[in-house]
């Protein structure tokens, strides 16, 4: 057994604002990493700029950070916060810019590493990260995993190196100008997280606390979730299962939804929580001990796996599946003992092929 989770979190309304100082300590020059837009829409990148100017921090922006970040534009900023010599990354946004920010991180603190050492086991330094989210899926802010597009391979990997965040600080207003669409994409992830970290090779009493709350969190504004009624108190708590799933996975790792999920997204442009999701409800259904599954059920108040299976469907809509891509994406797992070994149970490409069906 073992538990660590080194960030320091605040949760709060003007969290930025009320911790700015703190945020502010952490270097000399900051470097911010997010995307073109939604930082700027939500209000987060300009309570970012705000508290810098007032601590006199001198900082830079690089908001080039694509969804699902490559190792080409990790390499771009890098090169940008050489030369200018930042100390520290405030990474704003979902999980792509808050990934890339960690990743940007370790290249900058290490100038004389070419991109090869992302996927090699090596001690490095890192610059501090500080994290700021503004969606409700991949809980970045508190894991050490950074999730890389690879071109040359058509998929996605995590970096080898564990970066934890110094700081993460949490307000739910982020998520009020999210689409309905990116919200509930944004919210599987999470429900996938504390799903896959609960039913895991992995799982133990102690790192369940996490996903225990987590899933019965996401439970209270699941209706909401699908009848599209969201108040201030459900974004609250959106915001929060997404930081207990981070917690959670950091314990456990996930496990099949999520590593069938990535030529999905890299061969057909589907966001990560959509191609996580589409394996959920058959993850839950594969599962072999049914005790632990019944568990899961009561906490997310479902009294049958069927229900859940149901409402999965509705909540994402029809998929069409690309069986070229979904052959490829289960010969990748059957392949890779790493990525079966979060699964306690033996499993065949048949059972594989069948699990998007729910």
């Amino acid at each position: 057994m073992q538990l660590y989770i080194p960030t320091k979190l605040y949760s709060e309304k003007e969290c930025v604002k009320n911790h700015g100082g703190e945020l502010a300590s952490w270097g000399t020059k900051a470097m911010i990493v997010t995307g073109k837009k939604s930082s700027r829409m939500n209000g987060s990148l300009d309570d970012v700029e705000t508290v810098l100017k007032i601590h006199n921090r001198p900082y830079i922006i690089f908001d080039e950070v694509e969804e699902n970040p490559s190792i080409e534009t990790i390499m771009k900023a890098r090169n940008i916060g050489i030369e200018e010599q930042v100390d520290f990354i405030i990474g704003i946004g979902g999980g792509s810019p808050l990934d890339a920010a960690k990743a940007i991180a370790l290249m900058i603190a290490n100038p004389e590493e070419t991109e090869e050492v992302f996927y090699e086991s090596k001690e490095l330094k890192y610059l501090p990260v500080i994290c700021v989210p503004t969606t409700c899926g991949t809980g970045s802010e508190v894991t050490p995993y950074s999730i890389l597009t690879i071109h040359k391979k058509r998929t996605k990997k995590s970096i080898r190196h564990k970066i934890y965040p110094e700081l993460a600080l949490l307000d739910a207003s982020y998520l009020k100008s999210m689409s309905r669409l990116g919200l509930v994409h944004t919210a599987v992830d999470a429900l996938a997280h504390l799903v896959e970290s609960y039913l895991n090779t992995n799982s133990n009493e102690w790192n369940r606390v996490y996903s225990r709350e987590g899933l019965k969190v996401w439970a209270q504004f699941k209706e909401s979730l699908a009848k599209d009624c969201i108040c201030d108190v459900d974004y609250e708590k959106m915001l929060r299962a997404s930081a207990l799933g981070g917690m959670a996975i950091t314990h456990t790792g996930t496990s099949l939804p999520h590593g069938l999920s990535y030529p999905f997204t890299y061969e057909c442009g589907y966001s990560h929580g959509k191609a996580v999701g589409m394996f959920l409800a058959g993850y839950v259904c594969l599962y072999k001990d049914a005790k632990e599954v019944g568990d899961v059920m009561r906490l997310l108040d479902f009294d049958e796996v069927s229900e859940f299976v149901i409402y999965m469907k509705k909540l994402l809509g029809d998929v069409d599946i690309n069986q070229d891509v979904l052959t490829v994406s289960v010969e990748n797992i059957m392949a890779d003992a790493g990525k079966l070994k979060n699964y306690p149970f033996a499993v065949t490409r048949e059972e594989l092929m069948t699990l998007i069906e729910g």
